[in-house]
């Protein structure tokens, strides 16, 4: 998933335009952008969207992001969206690994109700919104066999430290946040799932949403949130493999298929090993499914 686009799930008029978003996966929200006056219609429409959207033959995944599990609203949100059940659910305010074992139980009930397979449910999570959070990063490996990607958010926890801002006069995000950024990469690799990158506010600035998607991709993110169509372009072509990429990718792997027993080998004047052989299947896969 190159690009997942957040919509208000208490909007008909943004949740009718987001299946023609080109985005690849689109996150009904019932958390944050939704008024607490708002939530019971919110999960309404979002289940009436899912019955339509799921029936598509070419659909992007469907995800909805649910409020916190410490909010008393969890349940209420499953028990609407679970009637027609989504690709997944995205967990915000995740404390660590056990978080995601008590979403998993949650869904397990819903599905057996629904005669789905348990697990057929998947989950992501925002893993950074509190400063605890932070220090439980190493957790979420092997915490449960749902998950799909983790990613993290820059908003929750400037509040929670009481921060200013989150980024500097240069627009860049500062050392903290640069932090949780980084942390999450390596948890995301640690657990063997997507990581994604962070949503870009000003949905105005393309300018800077596509320096950090470059910037994204380049330290092994696999794509970026997005809170407005108009992002989803430069997110989905940055972090489309180049054809230029895909044939070195090609190469490589045949060069290593070429020499089975060898654990290096030169190829253009280089000498490749193992995790280079590694990032070039994974590159194919990504082609695969897309």
């Amino acid at each position: 998933m190159r690009s997942l686009l957040f919509i208000p799930a208490d909007s008909e008029k943004k949740l009718a335009k987001g299946l023609a978003s080109g985005a690849d996966c689109l996150i009904l929200d019932l958390e944050d952008s939704v008024a607490p006056e708002a939530k019971q219609k919110a999960r309404e429409l979002a289940h009436g969207f899912l019955a339509s959207a799921l029936r598509e033959p070419l659909r992007p995944r469907l995800y909805v992001r649910v409020n916190g599990l410490k909010s008393g609203l969890t349940e209420a949100d499953l028990a609407a969206v679970m009637q027609e059940p989504p690709d997944g659910i995205l967990l915000p305010k995740s404390i660590n690994g056990a978080s995601l074992q008590h979403l998993g139980a949650l869904l397990a009930v819903k599905e057996a109700k629904q005669d789905l397979a348990d697990g057929t449910t998947k989950i992501m999570a925002i893993v950074t919104e509190t400063p605890a959070a932070i220090f439980n990063l190493g957790s979420y490996a092997g915490a449960s066999q749902r998950l799909e990607g983790l990613t993290w958010g820059a908003e929750d926890l400037a509040a929670a430290l009481g921060a200013e801002t989150n980024r500097g006069a240069d627009r860049a995000y500062t050392f903290p946040y640069v932090m949780a950024r980084s942390l999450t990469l390596f948890a995301a690799a640690s657990a063997g799932v997507l990581p994604i990158d962070a949503v870009h506010g000003n949905f105005r600035d393309l300018a800077r949403l596509r320096l950090e998607c470059e910037e994204a991709k380049r330290d092994g993110f696999a794509g970026k949130m997005a809170i407005h169509p108009a992002q989803i372009a430069i997110i989905n072509e940055i972090f489309s493999p180049s054809q230029e990429s895909i044939a070195k990718a090609r190469a490589i792997v045949a060069a290593f298929e070429a020499e089975p027993h060898a654990g290096v080998i030169s190829f253009e004047g280089e000498m490749l090993d193992v995790p280079h052989l590694t990032k070039a299947r994974r590159l194919l896969a990504s082609v695969q499914k897309h």
